[in-house]
């Protein structure tokens, strides 16, 4: 084979002779740079599935972190309407005593029955199921708020129907805080106040306000002497932050007796009196149980 080769740069044309052999490489050195190329091109091909597959490998990890994330926002929101629950059990559970009810009409303690044909909605979300959660909250909220001041008027019923006659426990004082929220002395911060405060003068006599029995006559580090007089009926009265205490554990005393004397024990920021009522161990508003007497 002649291949001529003609150029500006030459005065004249050149040729060059191409025998079998020489062919026959030209053709292997192509071939080679076929096949070069083709494992180039295949090798980018194989980079950009591989890059692909990463990115949606990570697409999935995305996915699954956020759907781990919203499984966990469920499971605190379910771990808080169990404890509502278990609250909104117990709270039932009082109202049924205090209301004489047969326990086993009422079980608190046991899912309610349930059942019907099946009626298929499809697949609930997570963001559907969120927004169930929180609505059922809401709603319980609301129920425990309501049979809370249900069972507050049951035992204040009870509580006066129970009462024996009282006096006042301070016959020299100045009735000076109520019972109920107020601003702490000591805190400034609003505070419940379970009791009512007479201010008095050191010294002055603390009456029982009715006739029970002594269960407590000792120092108390918020309440500083204080004497418990239990009546019956799961009927407490609590005497505090007396200077002398007059009375012992297990005395009998009745209604009017001198138990103890004013003073400014315990966290007190002067001489005064405070006198609870509890019925049952809550604190109970002292001034209709005065007032019934």
């Amino acid at each position: 084979m002649n291949i001529i080769l003609v150029s500006n740069k030459w005065a004249e044309s050149r040729s060059i002779y191409l025998g079998g052999k020489q062919i026959a490489m030209l053709l292997v050195l192509l071939s080679g740079f076929i096949i070069i190329a083709a494992l180039g091109v295949q090798s980018l091909r194989v980079s950009a599935e591989g890059a692909g597959q990463i990115l949606a490998g990570g697409t999935r990890v995305r996915a699954d972190q956020y759907e781990r994330a919203s499984l966990d926002a469920l499971a605190v929101k379910l771990g808080e309407m169990q404890a509502r629950m278990q609250r909104l059990d117990a709270l039932g559970g009082r109202l049924v005593k205090l209301t004489g009810m047969k326990p086993s009409e009422f079980q608190f303690d046991q899912p309610p029955a349930q059942g019907g044909p099946l009626v298929s909605l499809g697949t609930l979300s997570a963001a559907n199921l969120a927004q169930q959660l929180d609505s059922l909250t809401r709603v319980v909220d609301d129920r425990t708020d309501k049979l809370t001041a249900l069972n507050t008027l049951l035992m204040q019923d009870q509580l006066s129907r129970g009462l024996l006659r009282s006096v006042d426990p301070v016959t020299d004082g100045v009735y000076t805080s109520n019972f109920g929220w107020r601003v702490d002395p000591f805190t400034g911060r609003s505070a419940m106040h379970e009791g009512v405060d007479f201010m008095a003068e050191s010294g002055t006599a603390i009456l029982a306000s009715a006739g029970g029995v002594v269960v407590y006559a000792d120092t108390h580090a918020q309440y500083g002497n204080m004497i418990e007089v239990d009546h019956g009926n799961d009927i407490v009265t609590r005497y505090a932050h007396a200077s002398k205490l007059l009375v012992k554990v297990g005395q009998v005393v009745r209604r009017g007796d001198k138990i103890a004397e004013v003073g400014s024990t315990g966290r007190s920021t002067g001489n005064h009196l405070h006198f609870e009522v509890r019925y049952k161990g809550i604190a109970q508003n002292p001034v209709r149980f005065l007032r019934a007497g």
